[in-house]
């Protein structure tokens, strides 16, 4: 089954055909931004591309009624409108994907894949928060987690490269960020939670904050939105240094700017922290995943990590760090787990759950004459 995947993100529009072994026959990356422009270029997208026998498509979040891949049809279409409201910044960016390719592709079945279903298997004591049971019940509220696809693709290729091993933690850094931890191939924490804003600082965003400073600067006359706005694209390393931007940090703080090691401070003594309680979390570790922009391409992040996890026997080649390209193993003799790096490819994940949801299982299969 060729899959067409369909990866809407904040600044672009990422389209992938993939054969039925995972081979990448046809992609594309479609700057969002102008409804007109946007729908224009996917159209012509589409068209340039082979026809595909499915597409799949990400959504930010299921909500509690969407624990795994899904087939979409009107219903189930009109179920995502209703979860708007959970994730405002993501939800539409994907709803209208969808509704684009399913413009150019009205006869092609469209599965929708889910980042919170990965921590669908979260226990109810890590994903439960301390709140009146009224809220949790009529709200919805639970720690959900996000990534789950890149967590998913990670927690698989691991025993790939170390071979059999029960206790992940996967590191999930880019410009949004989480960790997960994973037990024989399920999430048992996560770092985010209700929303993607909570656990480490990301490039925009403040990870965990105390909870009543929002309300504190409410009374305080700051209005809601400007709230909302700040906590979403004008936090975290942005706030701290002027840029999110990774790059650009590591390259002052190696010329001397006070200001960058400063963030970077801030960005690592949380990173450090979430990483050990994940590990907690397993009772031990088997294996550290990096993945994710930051996790893939910044050495030094993964370097300051492992030596900070370094009570927990990790040991890191360094010639192996430095010269990293693509899925690699970083492990140096003697470290008390594996260590590696591995390419986000949410694009596979997403096709193997379309390909799950429309392949029939042999159990229900009808029985040949």
């Amino acid at each position: 089954m060729r899959v067409l995947t369909v990866n809407p993100g904040s600044s672009s529009v990422k389209l992938a055909l993939l054969d039925a072994d995972g081979t990448l026959v046809h992609h594309a990356d479609l700057p969002t931004g102008g409804a007109d422009r946007e729908a224009e270029r996917v159209l012509d997208a589409v068209a340039r591309m082979p026809a595909p026998d499915a597409v799949g498509i990400r959504f930010v979040h299921g909500g509690r009624g969407f624990e795994g891949p899904v087939l979409v049809d009107d219903e189930v279409a009109k179920r995502l409108h209703a979860l708007v409201d959970l994730a405002p910044l993501h939800q539409p960016l994907s709803l209208y994907a969808l509704g684009e390719v399913r413009r150019a592709l009205p006869d092609v079945p469209a599965v929708a894949s889910f980042d919170t279903a990965f921590h669908a298997t979260l226990p109810a004591a890590a994903a439960t928060y301390a709140l009146p049971a009224e809220w949790l019940e009529r709200f919805a509220i639970r720690r959900y987690g996000f990534h789950g696809l890149s967590h998913a693709h990670a927690a698989r290729r691991a025993p790939e490269l170390f071979g059999p091993v029960r206790r992940i933690v996967i590191c999930h850094l880019g410009s949004g960020a989480s960790l997960a931890a994973v037990a024989d191939g399920r999430s048992v924490d996560t770092t985010m939670g209700f929303t993607p804003l909570e656990g480490l600082v990301m490039a925009t965003r403040p990870g965990s904050i105390d909870p009543a400073l929002p309300l504190w600067l409410l009374d305080h006359g700051v209005p809601a939105g400007e709230i909302t706005d700040a906590l979403e694209h004008r936090s975290g390393l942005r706030a701290l240094a002027g840029t999110g931007d990774m790059r650009d940090l590591r390259a002052r703080e190696a010329a001397g700017d006070d200001t960058a090691s400063f963030a970077l401070a801030v960005y690592h003594h949380r990173l450090r922290a979430c990483a050990a309680a994940m590990a907690a979390a397993l009772g031990g570790l088997d294996a550290l995943v990096f993945t994710g922009g930051v996790g893939e391409h910044d050495p030094e992040t993964r370097r300051r990590l492992t030596a900070d996890l370094s009570f927990l026997g990790l040991r890191l080649d360094a010639t192996a760090n430095t010269t990293a390209r693509g899925d690699t193993v970083l492990t140096a003799p003697g470290s008390a787990a594996g260590i590696a790096v591995v390419t986000a490819r949410e694009d596979l994940q997403i096709a193997a759950s379309t390909r799950a949801v429309l392949t029939p299982s042999p159990r229900t299969s009808p029985s040949t004459p």
